[in-house]
């Protein structure tokens, strides 16, 4: 977890939550001490605000005491969450690339930080000192949209692709922000908000985890294959190497 949660008991006894704001796929939550604890769910994790009388259970790893007397749990199936108390955000987040949401973000951003990269682009997207908060669903949309094989070298990508990457990246994003995020299947570990409820973005989604169904655009059927250690969905026919 980073730190013990006897270690939080401490640092976080009568603590103000000034703020609560993200940063890639950090959650940053700013205290009235000046400290910031930087928090990544990572594939299971997830809040849930306890019942009243409802004791923590197996996964429940550190609980919150809030002072209207509610309990908010963190829950992590996989122990892969990490949770960490910083003097700055800055402590752990300084490395991370540009928000892809925000207006700074443009093409000419995105075409200079592929600059001079060799690296496949779906690879070079995952990586969070490319452009923040980026995932694989989000990666494999993405590069569908714009039409572009996860295997290219980043440095290969035309003017015109690179702004087609960047048009799709911000469109996937701002539709899965809108659908409340993507819920696939119905387990424990999957999606869902601090409310409990999933998300509905599963139903927009073009490629991802689709395989053997066709394409939406040309009709052609989706394949899966694995790039860069990750299970990867495209359209052979829309998406040319």
């Amino acid at each position: 977890m980073g730190q013990t949660p006897a270690r939080f008991a401490v640092a976080l006894r009568g603590r103000t939550i000034l703020r609560v704001t993200r940063r890639g796929k950090y959650i940053v939550i700013v205290l009235n001490s000046g400290q910031h604890l930087l928090i990544h769910l990572r594939m299971t994790g997830k809040f849930r605000f306890a019942k009243t009388i409802e004791t923590p259970g197996t996964h429940d790893h550190v609980v919150f005491s809030l002072s209207d007397g509610r309990r908010l749990f963190f829950n992590d199936t996989r122990k892969f969450g990490r949770l960490r108390l910083a003097s700055a955000a800055e402590d752990g987040l300084g490395d991370l690339g540009p928000e892809p949401l925000d207006n700074a973000f443009t093409s000419q951003v995105l075409r200079a930080r592929m600059k001079g990269k060799t690296r496949m682009i779906k690879p070079l997207l995952l990586d969070q000192t490319c452009v923040a908060g980026l995932g694989n669903i989000y990666v494999d949309e993405s590069l569908w949209q714009a039409k572009i094989h996860p295997q290219r070298r980043a440095d290969s990508l035309t003017a015109s692709e690179t702004r087609k990457l960047h048009q799709a990246i911000r469109e996937v994003l701002q539709r899965a922000v809108e659908n409340c995020g993507t819920t696939l299947g119905a387990g424990e570990t999957n999606f869902y908000g601090i409310t409990g409820r999933s998300g509905h973005n599963a139903d927009s989604l073009k490629v991802f985890r689709r395989t053997g169904k066709a394409c939406p655009r040309c009709g052609n059927i989706i394949v899966r294959t694995v790039i860069g250690q990750r299970g990867t969905h495209l359209c052979p026919s829309c998406q040319i190497p």
